[in-house]
């Protein structure tokens, strides 16, 4: 199987940061929203395209 470090660390990196939150979803999403907020970046909603509803 191809051996890719930049995914290996992606995937590490994924794992440690789950793992500071007990691996709980709500507490992620949490933070996430946190530094999204934090972030100062304007956050666009797009209405749906057509058919796919």
């Amino acid at each position: 199987m191809f051996h890719d470090e930049i995914v290996e660390e992606i995937h590490r990196i994924r794992e440690e940061y789950s793992r500071s939150f007990n691996h709980d979803l709500k507490a992620i999403f949490a933070d996430l929203q946190k530094q999204q907020a934090e972030s100062g970046r304007e956050v666009v909603s797009l209405p749906p395209k057509r058919g796919l509803t």
